[in-house]
């Protein structure tokens, strides 16, 4: 097996800024900047914008889509279906 073909993969934090949550897990992700864990050892941190903690699917804040409203909406402006079709 070719040693230098796999990139480095070691232990990161990943921080999200919105929700103040970090987690550690391993990737090949790499930042200059670096924390102090709760293990004591220092880690690479990398900030990111949106994670589980913060994504509104995940927080239970998603927004459902009202298709009902979107077909009354099309029926007021362009005619109610086999009416509109029978007239022309």
């Amino acid at each position: 097996m070719q040693q230098d073909k796999h990139p480095d993969y070691h232990s990161v934090v990943f921080r999200d800024r919105a929700a103040g949550y970090a987690f550690l897990t391993r990737s090949t992700a790499t930042s200059d900047r670096t924390i102090e864990w709760d293990d004591g050892e220092t880690y690479p941190v990398v900030d990111v914008e949106i994670s589980s903690e913060s994504h509104p699917f995940y927080t239970g804040q998603a927004r459902t889509v009202d298709t009902e409203g979107r077909v009354a909406r099309f029926e007021r402006r362009y005619g109610g279906g086999a009416e509109a079709g029978s007239e022309r």
